[in-house]
């Protein structure tokens, strides 16, 4: 089945509550393909990280909270956005989504 985020220009990655990886479109095969790209499909999320964002991953599975902060590396700034997924209200596990951003990102204040 072909879904807009299989060609969304961004990382979307999709684990279940127990950290396993359901999900990842094209974009995230692309970005993790070193690490196995597709095939890190019913592995864990945990492996995936360091040490400071496993600890704090493995605590969003158990106290379902949204965490989002900014990266570089190799000289590419990301936007990462880790945030409960819940099917009919019930928490089943997190999305993670990453997009790069540009190195001179404007900035509106429509207040």
């Amino acid at each position: 089945m072909n879904i807009w985020s299989d060609e969304f220009d961004g990382a979307i990655t999709i684990c279940d509550r127990e950290g396993i990886i359901t999900y990842m479109n094209d974009t995230s095969k692309r970005v993790f393909i070193k690490y196995g790209g597709g095939d890190l499909i019913g592995t864990s999320l945990l492996d995936c990280h360091p040490e400071s964002s496993r600890s704090k991953l493995a605590e969003m599975l158990i106290t379902p909270t949204t965490n989002i902060y900014t990266i570089e590396k190799a000289g590419i700034k990301k936007i990462i956005h880790q945030s409960p997924l819940y099917e009919k209200g019930v928490f089943s596990g997190i999305i993670e989504v990453s997009i790069e951003l540009p190195h001179s990102l404007p900035h509106f204040n429509r207040g």
